[in-house]
């Protein structure tokens, strides 16, 4: 589209947003917040097409008037928590889709990188691991019980631990972002060869199905979450080395806002995972197919739906609540 054409199309809601905040009018929170989000799609726009222009210049400052606006004096609203949940993470979320794709190829990669070595050098697994857990595991296939590790600790006792180690997990992948994003792809590419290397090594003792079924339990959700995790750190390391016109130091402070509520957002489903892993993956070979099916179905639509489909249908309706508020002034005021 040419710059032009990009302008009047968009110029008549930029203007009368801009008059607003600059006569200092009424906004209702929902507006502004709608508004805000549709200038920062603009303004990413017209940097990818037009960054020489100077539209780029006014796209950036009417965004900062309105960010400095929204987080002014900001009241904390009763309901803020479910807000939070309904509106703010997925929103956050939706917004941070590709870094999230990011780090999904990396960890797939890592995962395929992980497969195909540990099926060309059987000891792999022993280097990544250790060979204590590798021992452990033939031991367990040859009494039959090939994911008996899950078994072996105090279901309370695992929970704790499993739920520790995951969260701890995903504030690294995000923390190291600040290491610019190659820190939370070197979290991620560890993550991916330790599991790709862990399924082939029960691929080839001809026990593929169970063990794939059996982390697919709690993995589904624990493996996911990682992976957003990762994207968050990405957000955050990408907001550090590439500002675009936007000042460094807003633009960083402003990801990593942004990663922390995807951060703090995963917590309970690191928690849900660690449940699954420490309750029931330890009985998979007492529990019939078609309810490990089930669970993992039934995680898999909670993924998909929440940090997937959610996200977009919220954004659209925002989308479309601050454009049919932008026609209804306009139609006021005519």
């Amino acid at each position: 589209m040419k710059e032009i054409s990009f302008i009047n199309i968009n110029k008549q809601r930029w203007s009368a947003f801009d008059d607003q905040i600059t006569r200092k009018r009424d906004i209702s929170p929902d507006d502004l917040a709608s508004n805000y989000i549709l200038l920062t799609d603009d303004l990413s726009y017209a940097r990818t097409f037009y960054p020489q222009s100077g539209l780029v210049t006014y796209l950036n400052s009417l965004s900062s008037r309105t960010h400095s606006i929204i987080y002014r004096n900001k009241k904390e609203k009763s309901n803020r928590i479910f807000e939070f949940w309904l509106t703010e993470l997925p929103l956050s979320i939706y917004l941070s889709r590709k870094d999230f794709l990011w780090a999904l190829m990396i960890f797939l990669g890592a995962f395929l990188l992980g497969w195909i070595s540990a099926i060309e050098d059987s000891d792999l697994l022993r280097v990544i691991i250790g060979d204590a857990y590798v021992n452990m595991t033939l031991d367990n296939i040859s009494k039959g019980d090939p994911m008996g590790v899950y078994g072996m600790t105090n279901p309370l006792e695992m929970f704790f631990m499993i739920a520790f180690n995951n969260i701890r997990v995903s504030f690294l992948a995000f923390l190291f972002g600040v290491l610019t994003p190659l820190g939370t792809a070197f979290i991620l590419f560890r993550n991916g060869m330790m599991l790709g290397a862990f399924l082939a090594f029960f691929f080839q003792q001809t026990l593929g199905v169970v063990s794939l079924v059996t982390v697919l339990l709690h993995g589904t959700i624990e493996l996911s979450a990682i992976v957003l995790a990762g994207g968050a750190g990405i957000l955050m390391g990408r907001s550090l080395m590439f500002p675009g016109t936007y000042p460094r130091k807003y633009l960083f402070v402003k990801g990593a806002v942004r990663g922390t509520k995807i951060i703090m957002g995963l917590i309970p489903f690191f928690i849900l995972a660690s449940a699954i892993e420490s309750y029931i993956t330890r009985h998979y070979n007492q529990m019939p197919m078609l309810v490990q099916l089930l669970i993992i179905g039934l995680s898999t639509a909670l993924i998909v739906g929440y940090f997937v489909i959610y996200p977009k249908y919220i954004y659209v309706r925002t989308f479309n609540q601050s454009r049919n508020g932008e026609t209804n002034r306009i139609a006021q005021k005519e």
